[in-house]
């Protein structure tokens, strides 16, 4: 595998978390007892797992487009 296998996945992977955490806020938003407290934690999950892709990345001097991340804020978006 090379480095610019690499570097796709990641991209592909970040824009697919992308997508389902914020299909996750709009199930969240839409959820009914019983359901809510199950689709929030699913939020949460999604929000914990982009902050933590996105510190990473800035750990690593990558800038958020080379993970398909950098037009999600986590505390705004995913809250």
């Amino acid at each position: 595998m090379n480095e610019q296998t690499c570097g796709r996945y990641l991209v592909d992977l970040g824009r697919l978390l992308k997508e389902q955490a914020l299909n996750a806020k709009r199930e969240a938003k839409l959820a009914t007892d019983p359901d809510k407290a199950f689709q929030n934690g699913k939020l949460l999950a999604y929000h914990e797992i982009v902050s933590l892709m996105q510190q990473q990345a800035k750990v690593f001097g990558l800038p958020l487009n080379s993970i398909g991340l950098e037009d999600i804020n986590p505390e705004t978006d995913l809250l």
